[in-house]
């Protein structure tokens, strides 16, 4: 981790909400000046008109809704403290919130393609289509090609590959979302000036025989860069970027925040490169910043996994706040989810009233590292007839802190049972029965670590994919208030297309 997000992560607690709530404060007073004062002269072909947002940040929790958020906020005060309270995040203490609802034109469980489609074009479609109507026939321009139109310049930064559906949804227009060769030609021929976060999950194609997609964005002028040295080289002027994290997990992204190694980039390394190359322009930046493995951890039930990644995220805003700071009377920050995922909740049947989110703490890798690092190697090395359960009890200690002894004989049969499983005994019956509802098509054994290590800490789970609930939305800076009240997700577009002064 850079020195400056842990200088500032080691404040006390109540240090940091102090400097946060103060900069709000002021912040939002002085974009309400802003606006008070502007006397509504069209804009000139230097500078933006005043009260006009010119910097715009969109952050993007992906599968996160509130029960995240708060899971986030009492793990964090779990960590300081025995009392009962929440300890807000930087973006839960904006000035202003709303509600978004997240259906799309076929179902009211939303996918990530027709989520961003809706937040980022204004449209509903189906889920699996990215900006293209329900026929798969009409495209539709997104909040981020207005702002290029308009001399905005345009950053895409990701914690999962840049060619999936939310960070393509400011540039590709697919029918299907699983076009990833395609989605990643269309990234390189934007011409947006900054893709920074994870890789391409095809940069050659499906069947690797196209033309490698980062030759092609060297071709058209980028300049690609993924190690941390050459990451840090960039500075003001060095023209379009593409900016691939030297270190990557499951499916090209980068790793999980647990997983993360010390001197490895974080989502709010990439927001603040991102704000330094893309700043200097007269008209302005929109930046979109998405948490994407937010969603994929709760896909998997692991709470552990998603709080850490919630934390990054908020890291990555704070990144944005301490830039409005100097720019208040220009900048407006959007903080929203596109669908919760996991039906995560605070609350299990098993601990009634009471939450022990200290325990989340104990975890110290994701389910996918324990994957790769243990489980994998396990069940390569070992033959299934003497694969026994006793054998990894000390890398479970290890990795979530989870003390087998203290379990109760139902939690030790929940396991012993996840582990033939995963060796591969189809036990009492055929494994496709259950398999989907006991363990979501994960490694059945690590899924099964991390629901007991969420129960005991007193967290619930419902599904393996997205729910239909709403998600909240935080804003501040110029024209923060169009973000109040209860609406859809749709109309986040268009509140930005007002925000910013854009033509449609």
């Amino acid at each position: 981790m850079m020195k400056d997000v842990k200088n500032r992560t080691m404040l006390p607690v109540w240090t940091k909400g102090f400097l946060i709530g103060a900069l709000l404060v002021m912040f939002a007073a002085q974009s309400v000046s802003a606006r008070a004062s502007s006397d509504g002269t069209e804009r000139n072909t230097a500078t933006a008109r005043s009260g006009q947002a010119k910097y715009v940040f969109l952050f993007i929790g992906d599968g996160m809704a509130m029960a995240q958020i708060s899971s986030t906020e009492v793990y964090t005060t779990a960590r300081s403290s025995k009392d009962i309270g929440i300890t807000k995040l930087g973006f839960t203490r904006f000035p202003v919130s709303g509600l978004t609802t997240t259906y799309d034109a076929g179902t009211f469980i939303t996918d990530s393609a027709s989520a961003i489609t809706a937040i980022a074009t204004g449209n509903k479609t189906l889920s699996g289509v990215l900006n293209m109507d329900p026929a798969k026939k009409q495209r539709f321009k997104t909040i981020a090609e207005y702002a290029h139109e308009a001399g905005m310049k345009v950053g895409v930064v990701s914690s999962v590959t840049l060619d999936h559906a939310t960070p393509a949804g400011f540039f590709a227009k697919v029918p299907s979302r699983s076009n990833y060769y395609d989605i990643a030609v269309q990234m390189v021929k934007s011409g947006f000036e900054y893709f920074a976060g994870g890789g391409l999950l095809q940069p050659t194609g499906k069947n690797k025989d196209q033309i490698d997609v980062i030759r092609m964005a060297k071709e058209e002028g980028y300049t690609y860069v993924n190690s941390r040295e050459d990451f840090n080289a960039l500075k003001p002027g060095a023209g379009k970027v593409l900016a691939v994290n030297a270190t990557l997990q499951d499916s090209g992204s980068m790793p999980y925040e647990l997983d993360r190694k010390s001197g490895d980039l974080s989502l709010a390394d990439y927001t603040r490169k991102g704000i330094e190359l893309l700043e200097d322009n007269p008209r302005g930046f929109f930046m979109s910043v998405e948490g994407g493995k937010i969603d994929w951890a709760c896909h998997a039930n692991d709470a552990g996994a998603a709080i850490h990644d919630v934390i990054a995220f908020d890291n990555a805003v704070k990144e944005a706040l301490d830039f409005a700071q100097a720019h208040p009377e220009e900048t407006l920050i959007i903080v929203t989810g596109d669908h919760e995922t996991g039906g995560m909740t605070i609350g299990f049947a098993g601990t009634q009233y009471s939450t022990f989110f200290d325990k989340v703490a104990l975890q110290k890798k994701s389910f996918i590292a324990f994957n790769n690092e243990v489980l994998i190697p396990y069940k390569k090395n070992t033959p299934r007839v003497q694969a026994k359960p006793a054998d990894l009890i000390p890398a479970i200690r290890d990795a979530f802190g989870l003390d087998y002894n203290s379990l109760s004989d139902f939690q030790k049969e929940q396991l012993e049972f996840a582990f033939r499983r995963s060796m591969g005994d189809e036990i009492e019956r055929p494994v496709a029965e259950d398999q989907y509802l006991l363990y979501g098509g994960y490694e059945p054994l690590t899924v099964k670590i991390t629901q007991i290590m969420n129960q005991t800490a007193g967290i619930g789970w419902t599904s393996y994919a997205h729910t239909g609930v709403p998600v909240s939305t935080f804003a501040a800076g110029v024209h923060q208030e169009l973000f109040s009240g209860y609406y859809d997700n749709t109309d986040i577009f268009r509140k930005l297309i007002s925000a910013m002064n854009l033509t449609l």
